[in-house]
C-alpha cells in the first residue's frame, strides 16, 4: 500500500477494508463437473472419469473470462491435483494463463480419499462401508484404505504450508477440489481440524486466500464465470 493510500484510511480500529495483498495468494479453483459427480460415484482415481461435456463448458467459460480480464496475469506458479477432473480442468484453463506457467501435478491436493470404495455408486458404497459420522468421530475412515477428516485436514494443511513457503509473496493457481477448499477456509479462519463448514463451492469457482506472516485473509469466495444461456 502506498503512503498516500494509507493516509486516507481510517484508524485500524475502525477499518473495514484491509491493506492491499502482499503475502502469498492461493487461487483455489474447483474442477469442472466430473462423470463421478454426474453419475453419483465415489470419485477417486478409478471412479473419477474426467470432465463431462458440462464440466468442459464450465472450464472453458472460466478460461474465456480469464483471457478477457487478464486477472491472473501475475501468477507465477500453477498446480493441479492428481485426479483426472482437476488435471483436465487445468489443461483447459492453461490457455488463459501466462505462457511461462506449466502445471505441476501434486497428489497432496487431491480430494479426500474414498479408499477401497473408489468407483462405487454412493448407495453401494454406504451399504458396504457405512457413512462416517465425523461430528461424532472425526478420526473415522471413509473406507478401508481411505482417510479420516482429521488425516485429510492434516494433508491439506501440510500442502498449503509447503506452497506458501515455496512461493512467498506470489500468486499461485491451484486447481483442486471442494473438500480441499473447505479445509483451506478452516485454516484461514483458525478453526479446529474437526470443524465442518459445509460450504457450497461451485464447479470452476475461484476462492482466493492470502497468507502473510501467520496472518490469513479471504480475498474472494466462489467467484465463477456462469455459462451463457443456451
Amino acid at each position: 500500500m502506498s503512503d498516500a493510500e494509507d493516509k486516507r484510511l481510517p484508524p485500524a480500529g475502525f477499518r473495514q477494508r484491509g491493506p492491499k495483498p502482499t503475502g502469498t495468494r492461493l487461487m483455489l479453483i474447483r474442477h469442472g463437473e466430473s462423470y463421478a459427480n454426474a453419475n453419483g460415484l465415489a470419485g477417486g482415481p478409478l471412479g473419477d472419469g474426467g470432465l463431462t461435456p458440462l464440466g468442459c463448458r464450465q472450464a472453458q467459460a472460466l478460461a474465456d473470462r480469464l483471457t478477457s480480464s487478464n486477472e491472473l496475469s501475475s501468477a507465477t506458479a500453477f498446480y493441479t491435483s492428481a485426479l483426472p477432473r482437476a488435471i483436465q480442468t487445468g489443461e483447459i484453463l492453461s490457455a488463459a494463463l501466462p505462457k511461462t506457467l506449466e502445471a505441476v501435478v501434486d497428489a497432496a491436493l487431491n480430494e479426500i480419499s474414498v479408499g477401497e470404495g473408489d468407483g462405487l455408486p454412493w448407495a453401494e458404497y454406504v451399504e458396504r462401508y457405512g457413512s462416517p459420522d465425523w461430528d461424532l468421530d472425526p478420526e473415522a475412515l471413509t473406507a478401508p484404505g481411505g482417510e479420516s477428516l482429521l488425516s485429510f485436514h492434516e494433508r491439506c494443511r501440510e500442502a498449503i504450508a509447503r506452497l506458501v513457503a515455496r512461493h512467498p509473496e506470489e500468486l499461485v493457481i491451484v486447481v483442486c477440489h471442494g473438500g480441499f477448499i473447505e479445509q483451506a477456509m478452516k485454516i484461514y479462519q483458525g478453526l479446529a481440524p474437526e470443524v465442518r463448514l459445509r460450504p457450497r463451492i461451485e464447479n470452476c469457482s475461484m476462492t482466493e486466500i492470502e497468507f502473510r506472516d501467520g496472518w490469513r485473509r479471504l480475498l474472494r469466495y466462489n467467484d465463477r464465470a456462469p455459462l451463457p444461456a443456451e
